[in-house]
């Protein structure tokens, strides 16, 4: 990608953003989060990578509303961003759902549970061993 490309991919994903925050009316593009923009060289089209924050994020459904929202919301997002970027061709966008928070936040979750339950044992390992100890002084003094 070349600068030109990359300096119209960070404008485009910060209008597109912003329209989507203040101005978007559909409920279901509401907690969309644009993760990234990837623009053709030519201008023609750009792929706008999204993500879902809430906790219908993987649920396939909801995912699909929000993709609908997106496709049915994407000519009115062109003009507006198209508006304020003031460039000689708007690219065409194109929504694909970008699954990185979602998986992040699993991966996070699931390092938190792995982390707790080691400490758990830890716990119970150490409790464990002072019975024991505890155990061994007892037997040493009846001796």
């Amino acid at each position: 990608m070349s600068r030109r490309t990359e300096k119209i991919a960070s404008q485009l994903k910060g209008e597109v953003a912003r329209i989507l925050r203040e101005e978007a009316t559909d409920p279901r593009v509401r907690l969309v989060t644009l993760t990234r923009v990837d623009v053709a060289p030519d201008l023609s089209h750009a792929v706008v990578f999204y993500s879902v924050m809430s906790a219908d994020a993987e649920d396939a459904e909801a995912l699909e509303q929000v993709a609908q929202g997106l496709h049915s919301a994407a000519a009115f997002l062109r003009r507006r961003a198209a508006r304020a970027l003031r460039l000689k061709r708007m690219p065409e966008l194109r929504f694909r759902y970008d699954p990185s928070l979602a998986l992040g936040t699993r991966t996070l979750g699931l390092l938190r549970e792995l982390e707790q339950a080691q400490e758990g044992e830890g716990a119970r390992a150490d409790a464990e061993a002072r019975a024991h100890a505890g155990r061994s002084e007892a037997d040493g003094e009846k001796a």
